[in-house]
């Protein structure tokens, strides 16, 4: 299956103490898809995996599949420094959304493609009925590593091998794992403020944070792109690097983008350390510098 359009990178939402509020989850997957959100990419980065237990990512990944729809593509992603821990999430999501997806280790790196591969497969074996997706994300990660020469020997070894989540900046490397095998594989660009970038290279899915916020200013940029308005849809993607900048300058993008959900109705509360949670002048702060900018029209409810 080719995963096409948007999928939002979902955050974990909590109540004020800072324990996990699952219940968020029924109006987070109905306000996706009336913004046109094809997916979910939930326990990732965005979703502060790292902050939280085990429990709680199979709870994350339980709440998203009780309101599962069939207009919503879930994929949970099982990676941890542990792979034991890994294997064990991989199992417990095996019946309960549509894809996994796994990250490398990221405190005693891999220095590999061999060991990446051999990694992967270990976990992609737990839940043999699952696409299985490599996250490629060597900024956090540390595992700076060819995704070309990692295709190459991938597909081989794991069945159920399906594509790479691939959060990074080299569009070279991007297109050469886009145009592997004649296109094989699903390459779902992660990269939100260089979105325009990828589109001359044939991307069709993309996974990002701020999908969740202004996934409307992408489709917008994605048709003036194939309407070859290459100067506004440029604009565009410079209002879309601004609701970025503007959100990090307030304390870090990850914890102040999750606060400003509540800007739509979706509260998903405070911020585990060492993130920032908003304060109400702060986030008034933002909406006018987000409307002077003229995103307003792109911000919805």
């Amino acid at each position: 299956m080719i995963i096409e359009n948007l999928i939002a990178a979902t955050y974990a939402p909590m109540y004020e103490d800072g324990s996990l509020n699952t219940g968020v989850i029924n109006d987070y997957t109905q306000f996706l898809i009336k913004n046109k959100v094809s997916g979910v990419f939930m326990n990732g980065s965005t979703g502060d995996f790292v902050s939280l237990s085990v429990e709680e990512r199979k709870a994350i990944t339980l709440a998203w599949f009780e309101n599962k729809t069939s207009d919503l593509y879930l994929i949970d992603h099982v990676g941890d420094p542990s792979l034991k821990v890994s294997k064990e999430l991989a199992s417990y999501a095996s019946d309960k959304v549509d894809a996994i997806a796994v990250l490398a280790p990221y405190y005693f790196r891999l220095n590999s493609v061999e060991k990446l591969v051999d990694y992967c497969k270990a976990i992609a074996d737990c839940a043999p009925n699952l696409p299985f997706y490599y996250y490629h994300i060597p900024v956090l990660s540390g595992a700076n590593l060819n995704m070309n020469e990692f295709l190459k020997i991938a597909p081989q070894k794991i069945p159920t091998f399906a594509g790479i989540k691939f959060t990074n900046n080299n569009l070279i490397d991007y297109l050469h794992a886009k145009n592997f095998d004649n296109g094989k594989y699903n390459i779902l660009f992660g990269y939100d403020e260089i979105f325009l970038s990828s589109l001359p290279l044939g991307a069709k899915g993309w996974v990002g944070s701020t999908y969740n916020h202004i996934p409307s200013l992408y489709y917008k940029i994605k048709e003036l792109f194939e309407a070859g308005n290459i100067e506004d849809a440029a604009q565009l993607q410079t209002k879309a690097i601004r609701f970025v900048e503007i959100l990090d300058a307030k304390g870090g993008f990850n914890g102040v983008a999750k606060s400003f959900m509540k800007f739509y109705g979706i509260d998903c509360g405070p911020s585990r350390f060492p993130h920032t949670t908003l304060d109400d002048n702060t986030f008034k702060q933002i909406q006018k510098e987000l409307d002077n900018i003229g995103l307003s029209e792109f911000l919805g409810k």
